[in-house]
């Protein structure tokens, strides 16, 4: 009668010894040996704690309708201006030039946050008079929210100049964040949350744009309006303004934040058992060899042995 494999265990055998025998002494080792050595491996290796992280996200911002302009209109420094401030528009006196200007926000996506702004401005200008550098600040709400809740000011500064007067300057480029030191990974952070011109102040050094940049470059976190190829187009009619367009992208931004202790353990956590697995595999093996042939001796008893009938 031919026979055939309808089922199938393993056996287990369970070697026992009492407590002060060299058997106890060598399953000591083999733990500490199976469990401490992954965990130094992953440490020194770099990177077992995880201090920084990065994530994508398209910031919310908003122009915030605050414009200070100096169009240098000759090589010896001589200058016209305007802004949105009246006190500085009032100490301009006859260097105050007002422009006709156009702005406008774009949604490409229709995802409820903007992606383009468009600034065009019309700077008009005396008969002997040409512009040969210009210089341009924009502010802006730049808001955060898929970790921490970031909102705070910002702004844009346009700046260029050529020892030829020009007719129009073009201006295409993106508004990008840059980081000092990474964002907390949760909470509101709102420190930067303060105007950048303080309008109602009657000092001409409240306006003066070499304050306003030291002060703002200062902070840890910023935006920066990063333009590869300025345009800048001579040969003005006689009597046109001068021409400024300004197209500004909002892109999607990594982000450098703090990642919380939850994200740190689990992230520790997968290298430490990576490592373990190995050191596993390979103890239990030993132990195998070691119990299976008594190199160290046991008493060695079969549980769950079948009754023969």
């Amino acid at each position: 009668m031919a026979f055939y494999e309808v089922y199938s265990h393993p056996a287990v055998i369970r070697y026992k010894t009492s407590v002060c025998t060299k058997a106890t002494l060598f399953l000591v080792v083999v733990l500490c040996l199976t469990y401490i050595p992954p965990l130094l491996v992953a440490y020194r290796s770099q990177g077992f704690w995880i201090k920084r992280s990065t994530y994508e996200e398209q910031p919310a911002v908003r122009f915030q309708y605050q414009v200070l302009l100096v169009a240098g209109t000759s090589t010896q420094g001589d200058i016209v201006a305007w802004s949105t401030f009246a006190h500085l528009n009032n100490m301009l006196g006859m260097k105050l030039r007002i422009p006709a200007v156009s702005v406008r926000e774009e949604d490409w996506n229709q995802d409820g946050k903007l992606d383009v702004f468009r600034f065009q401005l019309q700077l008009p200008l005396k008969p002997d008079e040409e512009v040969y550098s210009v210089q341009l600040l924009l502010t802006f709400s730049y808001q955060l929210f898929r970790m921490s809740t970031v909102v705070m000011q910002s702004l844009a500064l346009v700046q260029h100049s050529s020892p030829v007067p020009g007719a129009k300057l073009l201006i295409s480029g993106d508004l990008r964040l840059q980081q000092r030191t990474p964002l907390p990974h949760r909470g509101l952070y709102n420190i930067y949350n303060v105007s950048l011109v303080d309008d109602s102040s009657p000092f001409a050094s409240a306006y003066d744009l070499d304050n306003i940049v030291r002060s703002y470059q200062e902070r840890n976190l910023t935006t920066v309006l990063s333009c590869p190829t300025p345009v800048w187009t001579v040969g003005r009619a006689a009597g046109s303004p001068f021409e400024l367009n300004l197209d500004i992208r909002y892109p999607v931004e990594v982000i450098s934040y703090r990642p919380g202790f939850w994200e740190t353990i689990k992230f520790a956590w997968i290298q430490y058992v990576s490592i373990l697995l190995i050191f596993l595999w390979v103890f239990e093996r030993i132990q195998r060899f070691v119990f299976q042939n008594q190199v160290l001796t046991t008493v060695p008893i079969p549980v769950g042995k079948p009754h023969l009938s």
